[in-house]
């Protein structure tokens, strides 16, 4: 698989990398409902010997749960590994804090590293900019985190674009980890051309926003939901956007048969196209998905292909730019 540098690190990561979140499980606040560990382990196992060189995780998935099934699935392996902090939990507890006090995060990282069996992490992240103004102290500890070798490389996940510039006057930020799905562009106004003219990687979180542009999805199917599953309550998911959403899915459904390729591989091309894009994770939760999915880290879009997909999203009433 073709790999891009990280903005200006050392990182040559694959263009798709795996997500972790559902490896959590289910019983906490933003759990996916029910996963088998096994599962789990053996399709990292496949997303490796399918050519993906870098896994995403954090801290907060399943209150440490994703990363110990991670530790035990790359043990003996070489991968690059990326992980978040800045969510906290206590053990009993399905509430979650917000914290990026600098004992905390040091707290934060120990406990990675020990369930990763890690002795140095790969790319650390600030999952959310949550107290804000705690953002500098958060940050400054990251750098220092850096230098006393703990990690080899930080980034952000989920900052605008006054708390990225911001970061960036304390320590240069090597990456940015947004949401970015064709339901989901935001970033495209002011945060994605940032990045560029400061050489900030990009590694598109949701690219397939949750599974709902795969095209397995439908009102029954979402209504059947796990209990426990979040995206019962994500607005994406929920009246009236849902509809509005599953209606996209259906005109979709045309142009990527004309390419001979599932819509879940579409969905990863289309955000992949854009040249401040390193990456995009897509997650995986039994043997097989990843394989379908990795294809499109090979798949061009051509000019006609981009504009009819665009005429297809411009149709969707309060589509997010």
């Amino acid at each position: 698989m073709n790999t891009r540098v990280l903005g200006r690190s050392d990182l040559h990561l694959t263009s798709i990398g795996l997500g972790t979140w559902a490896m959590g499980g289910g019983g906490w606040k933003f759990g996916w409902g029910p996963q088998d560990d096994n599962a789990s382990e053996r399709s990292i196992h496949e997303a490796l010997d399918a050519g993906i060189n870098w896994i995403d995780t954090a801290a907060i998935y399943g209150h440490g749960h994703a990363e110990n099934v991670v530790g035990r699935a790359i043990k003996g392996r070489t991968v690059l590994v990326a992980t978040k902090c800045g969510r906290v939990w206590q053990e009993g507890s399905r509430d979650i804090g917000k914290c990026l006090q600098a004992p905390s995060i040091r707290r934060e990282v120990e406990g990675s590293l020990q369930r990763l069996g890690l002795e140095v992490i790969d790319l650390y992240q600030i999952h959310w900019p949550e107290p804000d103004e705690e953002v500098e102290e958060g940050w400054e500890t990251m750098a220092d985190l850096v230098r006393e070798g703990k990690v080899r490389h930080v980034g952000v996940s989920n900052f605008n674009l006054d708390q990225l510039k911001r970061a960036q006057a304390i320590h240069p930020i090597t990456s940015l980890q947004p949401p970015y799905s064709m339901l989901r562009r935001e970033v495209e106004k002011d945060i994605l051309p940032w990045c560029r003219e400061h050489g900030v990687g990009v590694i598109a979180y949701s690219p397939m926003q949750a599974g709902l542009l795969t095209g397995a999805f439908s009102a029954e199917r979402v209504a059947a939901l796990p209990e426990d599953d979040w995206r019962r309550q994500s607005p994406f998911f929920t009246e009236p956007a849902l509809s509005r959403n599953l209606a996209v899915v259906e005109h979709l459904r045309p142009i990527a048969a004309s390419l001979g390729v599932t819509l879940a591989q579409l969905a990863l091309a289309w955000v992949l196209r854009r040249e401040e894009l390193t990456a995009a994770i897509v997650g995986a939760r039994r043997p097989g998905q990843i394989l379908e999915t990795v294809q499109a880290g090979h798949l061009p879009l051509d000019a006609p292909t981009q504009q009819a997909i665009e005429q297809v999203l411009g149709a969707r009433v309060g589509v997010e730019r």
